[in-house]
C-alpha cells in the first residue's frame, strides 16, 4: 500500500507533530486508518479539539492525489518513515519527521554525514577554520550537513562543493523557497551535488519560528555536530542540544578567549565536547577514519545470508565472536569472514577485540 499520500495529508494539517501523529497511528493501526478516523477515534487517541477540527476540515478540503502531483511536477521527492530511502541516521533519532521534502538526491554515502554549524557573523579565524575543516572532511568522504544560513553554514556548504564532496542543506522554509535570498545560487549548486531538505510544505515562507525546530533534522542527519564559532546565545547551540538528545557526538573548534564568537564553543569544550583542531580529530572522534572505504564497500558489496544471520544476533551490547557463531549456527571461518566484511562496510564495530556491536 502506498502510504505517502496520507503522510502528505497529515503534513498539511497544523498542530499534528511527530509525537501526536505516532500516537494516532498506533491507536488506529495504520496511517490510512488514522487519516480516516472520526472525531471519537481522534479524541480517544488524545488529539486535542483544535487539531481534530483542523484534520477534519483538511480531509474535506484536500485532494491528496492532486497534492502529490503538485509536488512531483515541481521535481521534488517525498520520503516518509515507511520509505526505505528515508535517511537511516535521521530515522534512528527520536522525533524523526514523518515526512521529508527532498530537492536533489540522497544516497547511501550520506550515512556518513557531519553537521557543520556556527555563527552567521564569523571572524576571519572562524571562516578559515570552517573552510578548511569542511573541505578536508568532504575529501575524506563525509557528507557536510548544514542549514544554508549566512556565515559558517554557507562556508561549509561551499567548501564541500568546491572539494567535490556532497552536502545537504536543511531549510526552515519550503524546499522551493530557499532562504536567505542571496544563497539561492548556492542552493541550486547543492541540488546538483546533494539535496535541499525540509519537513515544511511547499510554499512555506521562512519565519523565525521555523528555524529552531529544523535544527533537529540537521543534527539527526549527522553522526556528529561540529561547531566552529558560536557566541553565548548562538542558534548553533540549539543544534547542539538536539544532537545531545539524539545521542550524537558534539565537537567544537577552540577559539581565542577574548573573542565573543568563541564563548559558546569554548564553553562546549569545558563541558565535555570533543576538541576539533583538524579533520582527523573529527573523523577519529566519530569513528569515521575509514569513511570512504566503508562507503564504497557498503555500496558495492551486497549482504549475503551469513551476514544477515549474524546481524540478527547483533545489538548494541557486545557479543564475543564465538557466541555469535553458536547463536547463528555458523562455522567459525564463515563468521570471521562475514564480520570482517560487515566491519569494512561500517555496519558493525569492535568496542574491544573479538567483541562486536552494531555501529551507529
Amino acid at each position: 500500500m502506498n502510504t505517502t499520500r496520507y503522510y502528505l495529508g497529515f503534513n498539511l494539517v497544523p498542530g499534528l507533530g511527530p509525537a501526536r501523529l505516532a500516537r494516532l497511528v498506533a491507536h488506529c493501526g495504520s496511517i490510512e486508518a488514522a487519516w480516516h478516523a472520526d472525531a471519537f477515534a481522534l479524541a480517544a487517541a488524545g488529539v486535542d479539539a483544535r487539531s481534530s477540527a483542523a484534520l477534519l476540515a483538511a480531509r474535506e478540503r484536500l485532494d491528496l492525489d492532486a497534492e502529490l502531483r503538485r509536488v512531483s511536477s515541481a521535481g521534488i521527492q517525498i520520503l516518509t518513515l515507511d520509505d526505505p530511502g528515508y535517511p537511516r541516521l535521521l530515522r534512528e533519532a527520536p522525533g524523526a519527521p514523518p515526512l521529508l521534502y527532498v530537492r536533489g538526491s540522497l544516497t547511501p554515502a550520506d550515512d556518513w554525514g557531519i553537521a557543520v554549524v556556527g555563527t552567521r557573523t564569523p571572524t576571519p579565524y572562524g571562516q578559515e577554520a570552517a573552510r578548511r575543516l569542511a573541505s578536508d572532511l568532504a575529501r575524506a568522504g563525509a557528507t557536510i550537513v548544514s542549514g544554508l544560513a549566512l556565515g559558517i553554514d554557507t562556508i561549509a556548504h561551499e567548501a564541500a562543493l568546491e572539494s567535490g564532496g556532497r552536502t545537504l542543506a536543511v531549510l526552515g522554509s519550503g524546499v522551493d523557497r530557499p532562504y536567505p535570498g542571496r544563497n539561492r545560487h548556492l542552493a541550486e549548486r547543492i541540488v546538483a551535488q546533494g539535496a535541499l531538505i525540509s519537513d515544511y510544505p511547499l510554499g512555506t515562507a521562512p519565519a523565525a519560528a521555523n528555524f529552531p525546530p529544523r535544527n533537529r533534522i540537521i543534527s539527526g542527519l549527522a553522526r556528529g555536530t561540529l561547531v566552529v564559532e558560536a557566541s553565548e546565545r548562538s542558534g548553533a547551540l540549539i543544534t547542539v542540544a538536539f544532537a545531545l538528545e539524539q545521542g550524537r557526538e558534539v565537537l567544537a573548534v577552540p577559539g581565542p578567549i577574548f573573542s565573543r564568537q568563541s564563548v559558546g564553543t569554548n564553553r562546549l569544550l569545558r563541558d565535555g565536547a570533543a576538541l576539533a583542531g583538524s579533520a582527523e580529530d573529527v573523523l577519529t572522534a566519530l569513528e569515521m577514519t575509514t569513511a570512504t572505504v566503508q562507503r564504497e564497500a557498503r555500496a558495492e558489496l551486497p549482504d549475503d545470508p551469513t551476514e544477515a544471520a549474524l546481524l540478527e544476533q547483533l545489538s548494541y551490547a557486545p557479543r564475543h565472536i564465538d557466541e555469535l557463531g553458536r547463536a547463528a549456527g555458523l562455522p567459525a571461518p564463515a563468521v570471521a569472514a562475514a564480520l570482517a566484511m560487515l566491519e569494512l562496510k561500517g555496519v558493525v564495530r569492535q568496542p574491544v577485540p573479538l567483541h562486536y556491536v552494531l555501529a551507529r
